[in-house]
């Protein structure tokens, strides 16, 4: 096999171990904390009904009810009578959706461990899954380079673009594609299928959970009574997914650009290190010409920025 192939081989390794990975934390947290979940709920349901069923509630008692209502809603439990029974925080894909807020540190914080046995393994499961997680993006965004940056790079300045134009250029209409693919579409899409989120609650909830912000005043498919629910969680962690690495991928632009304008020079900050285009292309090898003088032929930053 060759080396591309095998670098893509190797990819679709690591994004496949990471769907797993996602897989094996939603069914160890669900079997942690489900069953947690579920006592928490027969608690709250039996001293519910102690509560009505006393003709005359003290100040403490109440005190007491509204203590524990509050607690037990912060991990989930509603003790309104109208929320269905049967809905849980902790079946397989919400604990996955759980998994891959924890993994890509965006943690929403719309649903915490109950036990302690799952907060240990919270702890864990993203000292292993964070670093894997930045490895398997960082991998991803390497294959983007060429299609993304390079290419469009050397198209640029073969229309006459001078280098530094160039990179401006092409960064703004990066930034346009971004804004408008994974801010301002997914936006109006969560405000038609969230229901009680504008256009601009959607836009800001994008951008918190792709800054890895999560400040988890909005969380979508946070409603029992969703339309599929499973569906739409898987459809966000994709979301979430993609997202990030278009972020990422954004960033190492503007930093790239940087070096070209001298910025990263003039504040004394590393310049960002030069992707290996040996894997996002195959190499053009003819009448035996050696793959390093074809490899010189190809666009990168540092040919633009030599020139």
């Amino acid at each position: 096999m060759n080396p591309l192939g095998r670098s893509w081989l190797l990819l679709s390794g690591f994004v496949l171990f990471y769907v797993i990975y996602l897989l094996f934390g939603g069914l160890v947290f669900s079997s942690l904390e489900r069953p947690v979940e579920e006592q928490l709920r027969r608690d709250l349901d039996a001293l519910k009904r102690r509560f009505l069923n006393q003709s005359c509630v003290s100040a403490a008692a109440l005190e007491h009810f509204v203590g524990q209502v509050l607690a037990a809603n912060r991990y989930g439990v509603a003790v309104n009578p109208n929320a269905s029974s049967d809905a849980s925080n902790w079946d397989l894909t919400s604990a996955m959706f759980f998994a891959n807020t924890l993994v890509t540190t965006v943690g929403y914080g719309h649903t915490t461990p109950l036990s302690d046995v799952g907060k240990v393994f919270s702890i864990v499961y993203a000292l292993l899954g964070v670093p894997f997680t930045m490895l398997v993006l960082t991998a991803c965004v390497q294959r983007l380079m060429y299609p993304l940056v390079a290419a469009p790079l050397h198209q640029l300045q073969r229309c006459g673009l001078e280098a530094r134009p160039a990179a401006g250029v092409h960064f703004l209409s990066l930034l346009t594609l971004v804004l408008l693919c994974l801010f301002a579409a997914p936006a109006a899409v969560f405000s038609a299928l969230e229901g009680g989120w504008s256009f601009l609650d959607g836009f800001y909830f994008c951008f918190i959970s792709l800054c890895t912000i999560g400040l988890g005043d909005f969380v979508p498919a946070a409603k029992p009574e969703q339309d599929f629910k499973q569906l739409y969680q898987v459809a966000v962690m994709v979301y979430l997914f993609v997202g990030l690495m278009m972020m990422y991928l954004l960033l190492r632009t503007f930093h790239k650009m940087a070096d070209l304008h001298g910025l990263t020079t003039f504040l004394q900050l590393p310049r960002c290190e030069e992707s290996d285009q040996e894997e996002d292309r195959e190499p053009i090898v003819e009448n035996g010409q050696s793959a390093a003088a074809a490899a010189q032929k190809r666009p990168s930053y540092n040919s633009i920025s030599d020139r």
